[in-house]
């Protein structure tokens, strides 16, 4: 392959992922912008203070309100459900892998654990939900 070629391929490749890349960015600066403009929409029909400070999140009903609060306190409480359900679990089974466990278990072990931490929690979530779901229809 000549010179030309090589040069040629290199120059098309760089313009191809730098289109890529425009596009990338545009497509990002156009969600902010919508976001923006919702967002802008949104809160001249809803004041900030009730945003914040409601205790009802009923968008459907006839009388409308869009409080915060309690998506912020489901949040919460499922976070801290959820951190002391695997923090005890997660100690426990990390100092038994460093400092107890024999060396060709921790050799099984820890390579299962680094691949189940790689699993996004979304995923567990949804095999949970099947799981239940499917558990009475055989």
């Amino acid at each position: 392959m000549t010179r030309f070629h090589r040069l040629f391929k290199e120059k098309l490749i760089e313009g191809v992922l730098f289109l890529i890349a425009f596009f990338s960015v545009f497509v990002t600066i156009g969600i902010i912008v919508v976001l923006s403009f919702e967002t802008y929409e949104f809160f001249q029909e809803v004041s900030v203070l009730d945003f914040i400070t409601d205790t009802q999140w009923t968008p459907l009903f006839t009388e409308k309100h869009f409080g915060i609060l309690p998506l912020f306190a489901g949040t919460f409480l499922t976070t801290g459900i959820a951190i002391l359900v695997a923090l005890p679990i997660g100690l426990i089974s990390a100092i038994y892998l460093s400092e107890y466990a024999p060396a060709n278990l921790r050799t099984v072990i820890k390579p299962v654990m680094e691949i189940l931490a790689a699993v996004p929690t979304v995923v567990y979530g949804y095999f949970a939900l099947l799981f239940y779901k499917l558990q009475g229809t055989f």
